[in-house]
């Protein structure tokens, strides 16, 4: 076993120099732990459903305020929190690393996306255009005008921790909409931070943007159905599995409320006959293996045509056994730890399920890097003859299904037949 260095201290700085006030890092129920190490950063207090709604009404009296305020005032906010996130970007990756365990590459680009989604939102603000409508009356026009919505639920998932929230708040707030952020309990520390770089940007903003303008809702499954529950939350976008997906939808439609929903994916990619061999293999690497797999853009069904399995699949089980598994925050490592233990467990189970439906399967172990509370595994690489139930299954672990096929149209068949789609890609010249 790998000794790793600690990450309470360098989380508890990083926290201090973004801005969170130390002293709600301990005394609550929550544990935010370090999928890294695995070992507990904070013990954070949970909201309650009571103070849910209380939170959630303040956020209406800062939206009715805010839709007051121009749009192109609404972006000059945006603009600076734009500005914060600049000047923060690489403490924020850092503390990304440390709570999500992603790699730092990866940390930093998650943050660079909250930057671009700022810019773009700032632009936006100047262009929130309506249509102008002939009529069948002389002298009159119908005019369209978009009005603010309301306040935004956000729920966000653990594996993009901050970027989502950033996708969803920075178009609310140009828009005159205000955001209750309900956090992944399992990355509840970066949303602290994130919070604190809006509130560093509001204070420079001035008395225009309302407290409560933005708030976070710190807990569980409760704290989330009182956010989508709430009839004055008009549109909850929600990011997570399909089966949250499934939950969330319906209670939204029940009262006529609108839904936002970025699930799971099963994605799949075609190798052609004629596909360039090297790029391919780079390409499928990266996409199966980068963030261990907890992305649902992560490449998980792979078809390659007869003509060149042999030459490309022995050379992507060897890049398999030779990818660097380890602490994300060390140079050259493609390949952090999962989440947690459940996340583990459920990568063995689908294993387990693909070898009794008589997958071959290359890597897939545990590796004992930090200890017994981290949870490292090797990529693994399930070479199978038919589409079994448990490939149509999104596994949100490193686990590439590979499939042979001889005819284009059998292969985009197979590729098509699952419940999640989300994204597809083929290899060809």
């Amino acid at each position: 076993m790998t000794t790793l260095p600690s990450a309470i201290a360098d989380a508890r700085a990083l926290l201090t120099r973004l801005g969170v006030d130390p002293a709600a890092l301990d005394g609550g129920a929550l544990a935010a732990r370090s999928p890294v190490t695995g070992e507990v950063l904070a013990r954070l207090r949970e909201h309650s459903a009571g103070e849910a709604a209380q939170v959630i009404e303040t956020a209406h009296q800062a939206f009715l305020a805010w839709r007051k305020v121009p749009a192109p005032r609404r972006g000059e906010l945006v603009r600076l929190l734009g500005e914060e996130l600049r000047a923060a970007k690489d403490n924020l990756a850092a503390l990304v690393t440390l709570e999500a365990g992603k790699v730092t590459s990866e940390g930093l680009g998650e943050v660079q996306e909250m930057i671009d989604i700022c810019d773009y939102a700032t632009g936006l603000s100047r262009q929130l255009f309506g249509l102008t409508l002939a009529t069948e009356r002389p002298s009159h026009r119908m005019m369209e005008t978009w009005h603010p919505l309301g306040v935004v639920g956000v729920i966000s998932a653990f594996n993009f921790p901050v970027a989502v929230w950033s996708w969803n708040a920075a178009l609310a707030f140009v828009c005159g909409d205000a955001v209750v952020w309900k956090p992944s309990e399992k990355t509840p520390l970066t949303a602290l931070a994130v919070q604190a770089l809006f509130e560093k940007a509001r204070a420079k903003f001035g008395p225009d943007a309302p407290d409560g303008l933005s708030s976070l809702l710190i807990g569980g499954r409760a704290v989330g159905e009182a956010l989508v529950d709430h009839p004055k939350v008009p549109l909850v976008s929600a990011t997570g599995s399909t089966a949250m997906g499934r939950q969330v939808g319906p209670r939204l439609a029940a009262r006529f409320a609108r839904a936002l929903l970025e699930l799971g994916g099963n994605n799949a990619a075609i190798v052609a006959p004629s596909a360039d061999l090297d790029l391919t293999l780079r390409g499928v690497a990266f996409a199966a293996m980068g963030t261990a797999g907890q992305r649902c853009t992560t490449l998980r069904r792979l078809f390659v045509h007869d003509s060149v399995y042999d030459a490309f699949v022995p050379r992507l089980k060897a890049a398999y056994a030779s990818v660097p598994v380890g602490d994300p925050r060390a140079g050259g490592v493609l390949v952090g730890p999962l989440v947690d233990k459940a996340a583990f467990d459920a990568m063995q189970d689908a294993l387990e399920q693909a070898r009794a439906a008589g997958g071959a399967i290359t890597g897939g172990a545990r590796v004992d890097i930090a200890g017994p509370d981290a949870f490292y595994a090797a990529p693994a690489l399930v070479e199978i003859d038919h589409q079994a139930e448990i490939v149509r299954h999104e596994t949100f672990a490193p686990i590439l299904y590979v499939m042979r096929y001889s005819e284009l149209d059998e292969a985009i068949a197979a590729q098509n037949d699952v419940a999640q789609g989300l994204s597809s890609s083929i290899f060809t010249l």
